[in-house]
């Protein structure tokens, strides 16, 4: 979503924010702005819709200096895309300046009965009217800036993470934050400040972060601590801790697109995924979320994942794995439906929540009304650190680094991974899964980096297939068991990027409807690996075929069935069928990129998405 930046301290702080604003492009944004004081005292504002280097273009002939500032890049929700709409929003008197992530709920309400009291609106956002409640407040009331907040933000309902300029107050930022993730990086002796949605606009200039914490408010002053309280001024003492991102990880090198780099990533991501957690004799699992709530985890009755997109396409193959080798019955949930329809949740679920950025906003919410509910929460996230491990019991970390990329690839596969973890250690402390097969799965997980790699090598022969299919403008993806979620997924990342009609399918559930739409027009791609359902996904394939479709199979490698009959094939390495899907994802997810780069999309920032859904 949003993105959020801010400076204080020694140097120019405009620099930093344009390259901040530029780390967090792969958020998903319409516009960028930002707010500079300077040497005067002078409060200014440059925003224009578009992209941060749109901004610069604004910007250039500018007055940009300043050692302290704020930039946003926006994605609407209230009101359109529009320099006007654009942040940082300037309150009335144009005394203070705001940037914000989230939505304020009642701001209609609240705009009504500033209107009311003669205030003037310029922008048609919720933001506006939060800056303008503050002066207002803080002007009526006779307060100074903080408490001006406190107060304010006692009226909103919503969710929010804000940054304040203050032009009286010109060595000062006030931020706050609200079921919305910012981060404030320290510097050395206090001397600097920065700001971010995420640490990645901080890890250049400083290791030391604070995430703060829902009704965290912060006060950063030069050359003063770092001062964090809540909303009623209660004096918190936040927990300093070292980021663990290194600098080349949020940066492309020497890939075109941060999503080919994080295809190509996968092998190592894996490997640091599974390090510590498979012996070195590749005999045994060990997960210490397991060790440390084994009663919690095995006397479940049923495991509840909640989860949006493609971590709940991860969550479908976690289901099978779960419910095939500890024989507990698993639902698998939208997060954004199940927190709306007043679910059955008792104290004897365990509710498992996926989420690459472990701030998705619907997520989160489901999170907090099972545990009111009484259940046990266990996160699987990849960003330490974040919302939704700090209101999990335990969890897991999936350790794949950063994901730049707004379409999600090495998450994907780091959260089968870690749910293929999960459900080894379960089934072998409830005795469920035989001896033979616990070490055949352990073996064929440390496999999986290298025969990554081997499908990798296929990239140019993908990237030349997928010129053929630029010309769609459908798709159909099928497969069957393990591989049905990763024909969702591999239809999702095609639709999120090429911008082309993809859906996934059951195979068998062909025939029960999308078999209407099969022609020569209609490409079909197929997992058809050699497993138990071949024969059942070989039929399928002849039913398309019969109908003119064009298919495009995944198949085992030395097939010499599907390969006769298919127009384009893809060889896979050998694997055991639960793990399919760590292979058999990879060229989907390069047929996905070659075609959109293909058809000349922006692979990393596709239109009307954002990496990390905040909002609801």
């Amino acid at each position: 979503m949003c993105g959020i930046v801010g400076y204080l301290g020694n140097r120019e702080a405009y620099p930093v924010l344009i390259k901040g604003l530029k780390r967090l492009e792969y958020r998903g944004y319409d516009s960028a702005g930002v707010a500079l004081i300077n040497s005067n005292d002078d409060l200014n504002v440059y925003k224009t819709k578009g992209k941060v280097d749109d901004l610069e273009n604004f910007c250039s002939d500018k007055d940009i200096t300043g050692k302290v500032g704020i930039a946003h890049t926006r994605w609407a929700t209230h009101g359109e895309p529009s320099s006007t709409n654009a942040h940082p929003h300037y309150s009335e008197s144009k005394k203070l300046a705001i940037i914000h992530n989230g939505i304020i709920e009642n701001y209609a309400e609240i705009k009504k009965n500033l209107i009311a009291e003669g205030v003037e609106f310029r922008s048609e956002t919720d933001t506006e009217v939060l800056i303008q409640l503050i002066e207002f407040i803080e002007i009526k009331k006779n307060l100074d800036l903080l408490s001006a907040v406190q107060v304010a933000l006692k009226q909103v309902i919503g969710a929010y993470a804000i940054a304040i300029l203050d032009k009286n107050n010109p060595h000062q930022i006030i931020a706050a934050r609200k079921q919305s993730p910012l981060v404030v990086g320290i510097g050395k002796d206090n001397q600097e400040f920065f700001l971010g949605s995420d640490a990645s606009p901080i890890v250049e200039f400083t290791d030391q972060v604070v995430y703060l914490e829902d009704g965290n408010i912060a006060v950063l002053r030069l050359g003063e601590p770092l001062k964090v309280v809540d909303i009623h001024n209660v004096d918190l003492n936040p927990e300093v801790k070292t980021v663990d991102i290194a600098l080349g990880q949020i940066e492309k090198g020497g890939f075109p697109h941060f999503m080919l780099k994080e295809i190509f990533e996968q092998p190592e991501c894996l490997t640091n995924c599974l390090r510590g957690r498979i012996s070195l004799d590749k005999q045994q699992v060990t997960l210490s979320a397991i060790i440390d709530y084994k009663k919690q985890l095995l006397s479940a009755k049923r495991i509840i994942i909640v989860a949006c997109g493609t971590s709940w396409h991860a969550a479908l193959i976690g289901k099978q794995m779960i419910e095939t080798y500890c024989r507990i019955p698993v639902e698998v949930e939208y997060a954004s439906e199940f927190r709306y329809r007043n679910p059955v949740v008792t104290s004897d679920d365990v509710v498992i929540a996926i989420s690459q950025s472990g701030e998705t906003a619907d997520t989160l919410a489901a999170v907090k009304l099972a545990k009111e509910k009484g259940a046990f929460i266990y996160g699987v996230c990849n960003a330490i650190g974040s919302s939704i491990p700090r209101a999990t019991d335990t969890g897991t970390y999936i350790h794949v680094g950063p994901e730049i990329g707004v379409a999600s690839t090495k998450a994907f596969t780091g959260q089968v991974t870690v749910l293929t973890l999960l459900a080894l250690c379960i089934a072998r402390e409830k005795n469920t899964i035989c001896d033979e097969d616990y070490k055949c799965i352990i073996k064929g997980l440390c496999e999986i980096p290298d025969k990554i790699r081997e499908v990798l090598q296929e990239n140019d022969r993908i990237a030349e297939l997928s010129q053929t299919f630029t010309y769609a403008r459908n798709f159909l993806y099928l497969g069957r068991g393990f591989s049905y979620p990763v024909a969702l997924e591999g239809a999702l990342k095609l639709k999120e990027i090429s911008y082309i009609h993809a859906e996934g399918y059951p195979a068998a559930e062909m025939k029960h409807g999308p078999i209407a739409l099969i022609d020569s027009d209609m490409p079909c791609v197929v997992i058809a690996t050699h497993n138990e359902m071949y024969e059942k996904i070989l039929s399928n394939i002849q039913e398309v075929k019969a109908r003119k479709g064009r298919v495009i199979a995944l198949v085992t490698k030395g097939d010499d069935t599907i390969s006769k009959i298919a127009d384009e094939v893809i060889e896979l390495p050998e694997t055991l069928e639960c793990l399919e899907p760590l292979i058999a994802t990879i060229p989907l997810q390069l047929l996905a990129y070659h075609v959109a780069v293909c058809k000349g999309k922006n692979v990393d920032q596709p239109r009307n998405l954002a990496k990390s859904v905040t909002v609801e």
